[in-house]
């Protein structure tokens, strides 16, 4: 056996890649058994054939192929990556390499084409581009809510102060000046808008205190109906569809009305010309390989649908993003759906977006399936602010306007108070001191926190009422179970509440101001 047909056997024989001959003109004169793998046809149903055949219909009328060939006999080479077509009309990811074979005198006798199929290698390559992206999109979503978390915690002080100090001094002046009373209540309007601000903010960072109760979520968007329609306006149509059964699902429920609200007047401004809004509760079971990172298990969805404009996808990856909007400059936050995508993790749940331009868009509110619904909620303080007798108290906070409103405010009300600026000066003036009736701290204090201040506090005195003022929703591990915690911002009936239940000895789980 010859060195030719030796070469020409070992050719026919290798099956990872598709190796063959074509003429100058590009028509197949020979095959081998990868090529048959890989592109499904066999010699005979081949040879003769343009080997334009393999390439997409849009590469052949961009005229890829003769460029290939063109590209290989004045370049010496032609390589490249992409779709080729197999007989059964599915397409693989290509990798090619064309050369040009001369004969003994230079003249151009054909082609050697080598194809290898890399389809399993590019879907691999694009699953870990997916994941790296959804890893950034991750962090990146982490890194922006602990951003926006500790902004709005700033911002919760500063109302705190604006709050507390209003209060003060509308009871302090008198009734005669009626414009001087208009201009506080505008104040004291602009602050609790302020407030209501942070608390979108600290549910897009999943610190806003929530009160999860156990409901119908049907019912609860079935009470809100008139509200919405008020809220879209006559040129929007509101339709709902709703099973006939109760879907329990537990979650704050003014919250809850809170997304709602928003999500539809999203479907509204996308349908500048009118149109219909639609909300729909469904149930559905999930699998752990479900693509929206949920544990298995059943789960409620809360749709709203519109026909509006829609989105593209890198609109709908930055919508959730607070203060991204693109209802242009002042016709909104960009933190209504920030507040609802917080709102569904907080509440073990997830927002989904879906979304085409120019059909509109779909928004979905999965949330965990609850079993039933009971009729009688958890056991709730109702302290009256009623006064008090005189206490005497210490308010420790890092913050010096805060720490002076919180003492003005509880001065105000007949109490004595002591005042220290961190967690290291309020364990000098309890050492210093006689036993306070009651500790009010903030949370967030560098160096020592609240919960270690209170700690160390009662490793001395046991029975100290503590109050733990914060904005942030989480319960700091550890904390003992008779601590009051107070939401901040707060006013002053909320402080003067959490300080009789201290004192009393219940908890207020939780007090939060009414801002």
């Amino acid at each position: 056996m010859g060195d030719a047909e030796r070469f020409r056997l070992l050719v026919s024989a290798v099956r990872d890649y598709a190796i063959y001959m074509l003429d100058p003109a590009g028509y197949i004169v020979s095959w081998n058994a990868g090529a048959e793998r890989f592109k499904g046809y066999r010699a005979e149903e081949v040879i003769g054939r343009h080997f334009s055949l393999f390439y997409t219909p849009e590469d052949q009328e961009r005229g890829i192929p003769a460029l290939a060939l063109e590209t290989a006999r004045t370049s010496g080479k032609f390589e490249t990556e992409g779709w080729r077509m197999r007989k059964d009309g599915g397409r693989f990811w290509a990798h090619v390499v064309i050369d040009p074979i001369t004969g003994p005198a230079g003249n151009l006798v054909g082609f050697a084409k080598i194809t290898r199929d890399l389809t399993e290698r590019r879907d691999a390559q694009e699953k870990l581009e997916k994941a790296r992206e959804a890893l950034f999109q991750s962090q990146k979503m982490e890194a922006i809510g602990q951003f926006t978390g500790g902004v709005a915690h700033d911002f919760n002080n500063l109302l705190a102060v604006v709050l507390g100090g209003l209060e003060l001094v509308q009871r302090r002046i008198g009734e005669d000046d009626p414009q001087l009373h208009r201009l506080l209540d505008n104040i004291r309007q602009a602050a609790q808008r302020g407030a209501n601000l942070t608390q979108r903010m600290l549910a897009f960072a999943r610190r806003q205190e929530l009160k999860p109760e156990l409901i119908d979520i049907c019912a609860q968007v079935r009470g809100m109906v008139d509200l919405l329609d008020r809220s879209l306006g006559p040129d929007i149509t509101l339709a709902t569809r709703f099973p006939r059964k109760a879907v329990p699902v537990l979650i704050d429920p003014t919250q809850l009305e809170m997304a709602v609200l928003n999500l539809a007047v999203n479907g509204r401004d996308a349908m500048p010309g009118g149109g219909t809004v639609t909300i729909e509760v469904a149930t559905e079971t999930l699998d752990d390989s479900n693509s929206h990172g949920l544990s298995a298990g059943s789960y409620a969805l809360l749709s709203v649908i519109d026909h509006g404009m829609g989105m593209d996808e890198d609109t709908v990856r930055h919508a959730i993003e607070p203060f991204f909007s693109t209802k242009g400059i002042g016709k909104g936050t960009g933190l209504g759906l920030s507040m609802v995508h917080g709102l569904a993790e907080q509440s073990g749940g997830r927002l989904v977006l879906r979304s085409t331009p120019g059909k509109g868009t779909r928004a979905i509110l999965l949330l965990p399936l609850q079993s039933a619904i009971v009729t009688e909620g958890p056991e709730q303080v109702a302290a009256e602010a009623s006064a008090s007798p005189p206490l005497n108290l210490l308010v420790v906070d890092d913050d010096a306007l805060v720490l002076m409103s919180t003492a003005a405010m509880l001065e105000e009300a007949g109490h004595s108070v002591t005042t220290a600026y961190s967690g290291q000066e309020a364990l000098k003036v309890i050492s210093q001191s006689k036993p306070f009736d009651v500790l009010v701290t903030d949370q967030g204090m560098p160096s020592m926190t609240g919960q270690q201040l209170i700690q160390r506090v009662r490793a001395q005195f046991p029975q100290m009422a503590v109050i733990l003022a914060t904005g942030y929703a989480e319960t700091p591990p550890g904390l003992a179970a008779d601590v009051i915690r107070l939401g901040k911002p707060f006013l002053q009936e909320q402080l003067l509440r959490a300080v009789r239940a201290a004192k009393e000895g219940f908890r207020a789980e939780p007090l939060q101001g009414d801002c």
